[in-house]
């Protein structure tokens, strides 16, 4: 497909002409690589986005018949590369910065600016920074959404025996195809979380020495190494784990609403007698600041909820509950007596 066959697909696209399927990767696409800065990837890295893009046309486009098979998988990858090609077409053409390619070395294109994507070893390693989140999709259609500050490894291709991911840091709302045959398991710190088809919330912030995790729907089993006896812990809706990292204990408890565990997809802060860490850590992620506190009061317990407040408005509430002060220089909140 030419340059010009490229430009008439994304015509098709902005005039709403697009199959629902192919609206959304390339919509999912345009989120990923939609910036105000770049930075480099290399090319292993290029493909590995190209083969996700593969992936998510091949779950969301009909079951073909076996003999239209071959056919088919040339098709999307054939879709993918046009998708993948003329996103880079579109914003290098746009009205955001040029992508800028190194002559046969490597190809930087623009992601989000303080989000990366890295292949190592047949891995896809998401990062993301403050102020940042990312949509995934795996390769057996299950969907992820990677909250800021975190960090989220996984296959490019699940073995036929097991599908395992791993939450090195942060927080990720995981949604889970049903397979029957392959239970779906997030690793994070000393937890593993086991599924078969469910949604679930894992917050592991190090910050906060505490791993949470919510059951939203469905059902998991929640096992840890440090465990009595190497039980598991299982989970029903409206129940989350809280597992204590420094004094190695867990222990269930139930939350009333959805939007206390995943309000922040919709960008929500909601605190439900939060510490200073959790205030501190939803706060920094949220507006890309760093939060020092400089008052007396280090151990406190806050309940709020915030919507459409600047980071000023967040934090004169705040310190007017707990009777302090607050300084902002640049991109850091001082907390004072």
């Amino acid at each position: 497909m030419d340059t010009e066959q490229i430009k008439a697909l994304l015509a098709r696209y902005q005039d709403g002409a697009c199959t629902p399927a192919e609206t959304q990767v390339v919509e999912q696409w345009f989120d990923n690589i939609n910036s105000r800065r770049t930075h480099v990837i290399d090319e292993a890295t290029l493909h590995a986005q190209l083969e996700e893009v593969k992936m998510q046309l091949q779950y969301v486009l009909p079951e073909a018949e076996p003999r239209n098979r071959k056919t088919l998988l040339i098709s999307l990858g054939s879709i993918a590369a046009c998708l993948l090609l003329g996103l880079l077409i579109f914003y290098s053409t746009g009205a955001r910065k040029p992508a800028v390619v190194a002559a046969s070395v490597s190809t930087r294109v623009e992601l989000p600016a303080h989000s990366s994507r890295v292949v190592d070893h047949g891995f896809m390693i998401i990062t993301t920074g403050r102020g940042s989140t990312e949509q995934v999709a795996l390769a057996d259609g299950s969907t992820v959404t990677v909250n800021a500050s975190s960090r989220l490894r996984y296959p490019l291709q699940f073995p036929k025996d097991k599908r395992q991911v791993y939450l090195d840091e942060g927080e990720a709302y995981f949604k889970v195809a049903t397979d029957p045959s392959r239970a779906f398991s997030v690793v994070s710190g000393k937890l593993t979380t086991t599924a078969l088809g469910t949604a679930f919330n894992i917050r592991n912030y190090g910050g906060e020495q505490r791993i949470t995790i919510s059951l939203l729907s469905g059902k998991v089993k929640v096992e840890g190494t440090s465990f009595r006896h190497d039980a598991s812990i299982v989970l029903l809706p409206s129940e989350r784990l809280d597992y204590d990292c420094k004094a190695i204990a867990a222990q269930k408890n139930s939350f009333a609403k959805e939007e206390e565990i995943i309000g922040w997809k919709q960008g929500f802060l909601i605190f439900k007698d939060a510490s200073f860490p959790q205030v501190q850590t939803e706060i920094e992620n949220r507006y890309g600041v760093t939060i020092v506190n400089e008052s007396h009061q280090q151990a406190w317990e806050y309940t709020g909820f915030f919507k459409d407040e600047s980071l000023q408005e967040v934090v004169e509430t705040i310190c007017l509950t707990k009777n302090i002060t607050y300084r902002i220089s640049n991109d850091t909140v001082y907390f004072r007596d």
